[in-house]
């Protein structure tokens, strides 16, 4: 198990790359960034989880598989970086976070195979975790 510092290191660097930062920045622009990035909040997490899930399905339909595996290997990293998170949740949050994992895992596997069938039903399953765990957590927050 990785240290919490390292992976909320992990996850500052997964989020600043899944969000386009750092990109074509000239070397003195660098230089000028001393602080390393701010940790993102939960809810930008979800954002950016949510954009890659969009563009999914975009390219689900137009038959990219470059672009299933990258998106699908975003939320890998993603999902792995958050790890530390899940201490604070309960055991339907573990699973689903189990579930959606696995599913993008499953998804950058079936774009490498060119296998759409697969990369879809992989796609519906990992949709499919997301609204249990959202529809969970309004549960509690109404009790």
């Amino acid at each position: 198990m990785l240290h919490p510092r390292t992976l909320a290191l992990a996850l500052a660097a997964v989020f600043a790359l899944a969000t386009g930062h750092g990109r074509g920045e000239t070397p003195q622009a660098a230089d000028a960034k001393k602080d390393p990035p701010p940790l993102p909040n939960e809810a930008q997490v979800m954002q950016v989880k949510l954009k890659r899930s969009q563009a999914l399905l975009e390219a689900l339909a137009k038959e990219d598989f470059k672009s299933i595996e990258e998106s699908a290997a975003s939320l890998v990293r993603i999902s792995k970086a958050t790890e530390f998170l899940r201490a604070y949740k309960t055991e339907e949050y573990e699973f689903q976070a189990r579930v959606f994992q696995r599913s993008a895992e499953t998804l950058v596997e079936k774009a490498k195979a060119k296998n759409l069938d697969g990369a879809t039903l992989a796609y519906l399953d990992m949709t499919v975790s997301c609204v249990a765990c959202h529809t969970h957590f309004r549960g509690r927050k109404r009790d």
